[in-house]
């Protein structure tokens, strides 16, 4: 659009992507968000200095604070975004919801107060009927959320969702109301003028969660017909047109199975899921959202605005999956190598190569988006996206999301936000192999391991004494992996690797380019793209397959047996210790050694990524030792408190 821009940053992210992109950049202080993204003084400094004439708010930190909207309006600057009023309007949730009510769109059952104590909240609860959700006021991206389905989970959410509440946005006010069981989280994007002009731009399915966070995307959803996309499209507009709403928003609602829709929250900012709507609109919504506060009348109308195609989000997140579906994960990425070779594939990050995924800010990478002529094309897309996405330095989600978007339940469309926890009951535990599945893994490691120790016999292109080179072209090889060790034969010729493995056979072709960290194979006859995260020459091999990371060890079958006489190493006893299971901060500790703590009593609390986890005892015990006290950073795996 030829429009200059400046960019405010963190000391710590003095050299994202962000700042590298824009035309300046201002430091706006230190990394804690309030002396920072949060510090409106700084911000407004950096507006003087600059002499910019607008201000684009993003996604989070200042987006939806009235405060700022109205200083930016006293100081000449344009907002690119909603009016004060309709942040204000839409910002808090109780307001919001009479509002809703009044414009006639469908709201759900609940109390339309503040809920001042713990007690208030057991009585309201009651009153609705449980299950009930205990949200923040101010609330947005799943913070300050708990559901409670008695008593004393209500006592337990309103305490950890008012102080989520405080440390995310300031404001720890609370309300309850009913809580929709097994809903889908299906949204409508609008687009609105300062002309009375309002669009629909048709819906996105966020039903895959977890912690109320979403984690895929779609548009448009499966489970809609043109008649409730409409309906709720409509009750949409009416609710922007009665905050006199203008910028891009999103109405968000929960759909029951009957496909009766409930107005749950507006959010008065561009969504982090906002490239799937621009994929099968074809409009670019931060162009409009400029256009807009600038002045200029919506350029289409209602009846311009198409469903051309199918588009997918995952979000990519520097988390481990194992923990909870996510629990944040820090460190620098060591290599970094989005798959933007791939056709229909876009993916909007805010790090590089070399970038530190530190304690202080949300924990997303990327969002990877993909797009296809049809919803099967497009989970193909992203099914290559991922398997060709490489993230080295931290742990990340993507065995999670690979499986997500191959699982039957999510292909049929059966899904909810529910959907992780009834599909993994016990926790995420990462791609469950089949037989042919785990012939194919083993023959691809045996094959690496052959080709990088022909590589190894290779001196400056001449074979290694005898002079005659002895071509070997057959192995005897045992390869372990978790508690089974498997014996296979394998022979070579040219690229192609013949391996005999559990009763089976497997043909692997490739010319396994050992200095990449991609190893395209074909596998008899389907394409597949792994990844060797690491290799040693104990023999030990790191390989993704199928997007979920297995080790391995290939051995010789005379190492093989002498390796069963090695010691083995005891594991910890974990059940008298407790380390963090995360990185973050110790917000508070419930117990003093010399007390005795019951099953399941919180011990205490750490916040990570503005989120508070509660850790608690997993058996009866006396407190031996506390290894941390309120206001300490920790480490993943650091240890908090010794049992007795």
């Amino acid at each position: 659009m030829g429009i200059q821009t400046v960019a405010v940053h963190s000391d710590v992210d003095s050299s994202a992507v962000h700042v590298k992109i824009a035309d300046e950049a201002i430091c706006v202080g230190p990394a804690p968000t309030n002396k920072s993204y949060l510090n409106m003084d700084a911000i407004m400094d950096a507006i003087r200095v600059t002499g910019a004439q607008a201000v684009h708010p993003g996604y989070g930190f200042l987006s939806e604070n009235k405060e700022f909207a109205k200083r930016l309006t006293a100081e000449g600057v344009t907002f690119i975004g909603p009016d004060t009023h309709a942040i204000q309007a839409m910002g808090d949730k109780i307001e919001s919801k009479l509002i809703a009510k009044a414009a006639k769109v469908n709201t759900i059952p609940g109390f339309d107060g503040v809920v001042k104590t713990a007690e208030d909240a057991v009585k309201i609860a009651q009153e609705i009927g449980y299950p009930v959700m205990i949200k923040a006021s101010a609330g947005g991206g799943g913070k300050g959320m708990r559901i409670a389905w008695n008593d004393d989970e209500t006592r337990e959410g309103f305490r950890f969702s008012s102080q989520e509440a405080a440390s995310s946005f300031g404001d720890d006010r609370l309300l309850i109301e009913k809580y929709i069981d097994n809903p889908r989280h299906i949204e409508i994007q609008v687009l609105a003028d300062k002309h009375g002009n309002a669009l629909w731009l048709n819906e996105r399915e966020c039903s895959i969660q977890r912690r109320n966070q979403k984690v895929v995307e779609e548009a448009p959803s499966t489970f809609l017909d043109p008649v409730t996309r409409r309906a709720m499209g409509e009750q949409a507009v009416q609710l922007a047109k009665a905050v006199q709403y203008s910028s891009a928003g999103t109405v968000e609602f929960l759909v029951d199975s009957t496909k009766n829709f409930y107005f749950l929250e507006m959010n008065t900012r561009l969504q982090v899921e906002h490239p799937i709507t621009e994929c099968i609109t074809g409009l670019d919504l931060v162009e409009q959202m400029i256009r807009v506060a600038k002045g200029y009348q919506l350029q289409h109308k209602q009846e311009d605005i198409p469903i051309n195609g199918w588009a997918i989000e995952s979000r990519v997140y520097a988390e481990d999956p194992y923990k909870s579906f996510g629990l944040p994960s820090i460190g620098r990425l060591s290599q970094y190598q989005e798959p933007l070779n791939l056709s229909n594939v876009r993916v909007d990050s805010g790090i590089q190569e070399g970038s530190d995924i530190s304690i202080y800010y949300d924990p997303m990478i990327s969002k990877l988006v993909t797009y296809g002529a049809t919803r099967k094309e497009a989970l193909a897309k992203m099914e290559d996206a991922l398997d060709n996405y490489v993230i080295r330095g931290v742990t990340h989600n993507i065995p999670l999301l690979r499986e997500i978007i191959t699982h039957p339940r999510f292909i049929s469309g059966d899904i909810s936000t529910n959907f992780l926890p009834e599909v993994y009951p016990d926790g995420f535990k990462g791609h469950q192999l089949e037989v042919d599945a785990r012939r194919e893994l083993l023959a691809s490691a045996a094959a690496l391991y052959i080709a990088a120790q022909l590589r190894s016999q290779k001196v400056l292109g001449d074979q290694r004494v005898p002079t005659i080179p002895v071509k070997c072209t057959h192995w005897g090889l045992c390869v372990e992996l978790g508690e089974g060790c498997h014996a296979m034969e394998i022979t070579k010729s040219g690229d192609v690797y013949n391996v005999e493995v559990d009763g089976g056979k497997v043909e692997v072709i490739g010319a396994f380019n050992l200095a990449s960290p991609l190893l395209p194979l074909t596998i008899n006859g389907s394409d597949r793209m792994l990844q060797c995260l690491s290799r040693d020459a104990s023999g030990m091999i790191v390989l993704q397959y199928l997007g979920t990371v297995f080790k391995l060890r290939v051995l010789s079958k005379l190492a093989s047996e002498l390796n069963s006489y090695m010691p083995e190493k005891v594991p910890e006893d974990t059940s008298s210790i407790l380390r963090s299971p995360m990185p973050g901060t110790v917000v508070a500790v419930s117990i003093k050694p010399g007390d005795t703590v019951a099953e399941g009593q919180e011990i205490c609390v750490i916040e990570a990524m503005k989120m508070q986890n509660s850790l608690t005892a997993a058996r009866q015990a006396k407190v031996k030792s506390v290894h941390c006290k309120p206001g300490e950073t920790v480490g993943e795996g650091d240890l908090l408190v010794e049992l007795q």
